[in-house]
């Protein structure tokens, strides 16, 4: 790339008409420095790439819009909370073109739908997700209270000596198992070479079997899979390769086809041998002999059975 190209991609060409006095070259142009994104600035509305926060539910088609899905908002200011803007962000659904308003809410650090969509409430439960419950805003307000905080605080102490003899259960497993270090990494690299000399096996033996995948160790369903499926007899099969060896065949026979080609080659051999008599009478030059008559017999005999008889 010439340097005059590489500066009109980087728009730092400056035209011959162009004077320090005109300003920048966006001035000079006439256009924003945001180009395109910016067309609506006049009205306070600039052009960005809004991530959807969480899930939610489109209020148009009821479609689900997933967490993390990039639109084209309008992006605008729409009041303060103290100092801090609170913007607002307008879009439409990809899937009905559905209008969709989200502000922002300093106050609790949140995104907010004003209207076109629903956000997706999702529970989980604190034992499957292996999570702990977060007090609620209720008992943030009463640990303020120092009677209800000794309460709090005597069943959490209930709650530790009941759970301290299985933590020190773990606690002392965990110690025996990680005493010595180098009775653990012989274990496991024992334990390691078994498996991969178990795996080489059940590669050899597969393909041994001509199959290009490992099979795995027999076990007793296996086996009891494997009793309960019926094979065809002899008696069947040879009858299925009959009937397709009669439908693979050709429906006329071997010696019909021979007898035609015989046919054939008579023919033409007649063909050739009445021409050439029939060229010499022509000419003039002998008459038909006992031979050549006679000839023409046995061909049309051969060729005519029947009519012999």
């Amino acid at each position: 790339m010439s340097s005059l190209a590489a500066a009109r991609a980087d728009n730092f060409y400056y035209p011959p008409e162009w004077t320090p006095n005109q300003g920048s070259l966006n001035k000079f142009h006439g256009q924003h420095a945001l180009r395109e994104r910016a067309r609506k600035i006049d009205q306070g509305i600039l052009i960005i790439r809004f991530e959807m926060p969480y899930n939610i539910w489109c209020g148009g088609c009821n479609s689900m819009i997933a967490k993390g899905v990039r639109f084209n908002a309008e992006k605008k200011q729409v009041g303060n909370y103290y100092s801090t803007k609170i913007w607002s962000f307008t879009m439409k659904s990809a899937c009905c073109k559905h209008e969709i308003v989200i502000q922002t809410d300093p106050k609790n650090c949140e995104y907010v739908i004003v209207s076109g969509a629903q956000r997706k409430m999702e529970e989980f439960d604190i034992e499957d997700a292996e999570t702990f419950a977060l007090p609620a805003d209720e008992e943030r307000g009463k640990l303020a209270d120092p009677f209800y905080r000794l309460e709090h605080q005597e069943e959490d102490l209930q709650k530790k000596k009941e759970a301290e003899p299985l933590l020190v259960r773990l606690q002392r497993v965990s110690d025996s198992r990680h005493a010595d270090d180098y009775a653990l990494n012989k274990a496991l690299r024992a334990r390691l070479r078994n498996q991969n000399k178990r795996v080489t096996e059940e590669e050899v033996a597969s393909k041994r079997l001509g199959l290009g995948i490992r099979l795995l160790p027999a076990s007793s369903e296996d086996s009891a899979s494997a009793s309960k499926v019926k094979f065809s007899s002899k008696f069947e099969r040879n009858r299925k390769d009959k009937r397709a060896a009669i439908n693979a065949a050709s429906i006329f026979p071997e010696s019909s086809l021979g007898s035609a080609k015989k046919r054939l080659e008579l023919e033409s051999k007649r063909r050739k041998i009445e021409a050439t008599a029939a060229s010499t009478l022509l000419t003039g030059k002998f008459k038909p002999s006992s031979f050549s008559r006679s000839s023409t017999a046995i061909v049309a005999s051969a060729e005519n059975p029947e009519e012999v008889d």
